[in-house]
């Protein structure tokens, strides 16, 4: 009702609703298409990216410690030749945790034993390596540890090979073929009271000669696919500080 009718009636005017000079702001349906594109696009970015930045900047000061394993006797190791060796790494797991690793006792050098043990993990993809060359599978031993049971086979390898890519390894490790991208991670050990024991793995860019005077680029551990020198070493800045044995 206007106020001039009202008066006339004898009514209070009615008061005038208010007008707010700003309208409220309103975002085309293109505006919010796209701003929920980006968003989206934020979110798998996040997903992608974190990963990544976990495993190349935590996973190098979070190394897991590796119980020591007891890879039996010493005697059992004769100077020269190599065993397969499989063992547990953590017992209470069973058969899902089994590795293995190519051991040949070098005999000594400056008054302690010397051994190489390599890896059978593939460093392209983590694939078992094998052993090219012939297998002594009736001379298998078991042997029973303080740890576990281990299995020693004797071998005979011209190198060892990945099925999985066609990676190929020399017998000190050395990369030689396919797509690896540096030599088998290797195992350091002790030996106390003449029983071999396992440590923990260590990368290796390349070793130099053989058996016991062999000399060992190596580094910390790394992963499958992680180079740790040359060029491709800048894609993997933070690591371990290289040494040589």
């Amino acid at each position: 009702m206007s106020p001039r009718r009202a008066a006339a009636e004898g009514q209070e005017p009615a008061a005038e609703p208010a007008v707010d000079g700003d309208e409220p702001e309103r975002y085309p349906r293109n505006v919010f298409l796209e701003l929920t594109t980006l968003g989206l696009g934020g979110v798998i970015s996040a997903m992608v990216v974190l990963p990544i930045l976990g495993f190349a900047v935590v996973d190098p000061f979070n190394e897991v410690d590796l119980p020591d394993v007891d890879l039996g006797p010493l005697d059992d190791y004769p100077e020269g030749e190599w065993r397969e060796v499989t063992f547990l790494l953590d017992p209470s797991v069973g058969e899902v945790s089994r590795r293995t690793v190519f051991a040949r006792f070098n005999g000594e050098k400056d008054g302690l034993p010397s051994m190489t043990l390599i890896s059978n993990r593939c460093v392209h993809l983590g694939c078992p390596a094998q052993a090219g060359g012939p297998r002594e599978e009736q001379a298998a031993k078991t042997v029973k540890t303080p740890h576990a049971e281990i299995v020693l086979t004797p071998i005979q390898p011209a190198n060892f090979s990945c099925p999985c890519h066609g990676g190929a390894y020399d017998t000190e490790g050395n990369r030689i073929a396919g797509p690896p991208v540096r030599a088998l991670d290797r195992y350091k050990y002790s030996i106390i009271a003449n029983r071999l024991k396992l440590i923990e793995t260590y990368a290796v860019a390349h070793t130099y000669g053989e058996g016991k005077d062999a000399r060992i680029r190596a580094y910390g551990r790394q992963g499958p696919g992680e180079h740790v020198d040359g060029l491709e070493g800048w894609l993997y800045p933070i690591q371990p500080q290289d040494i040589e044995y």
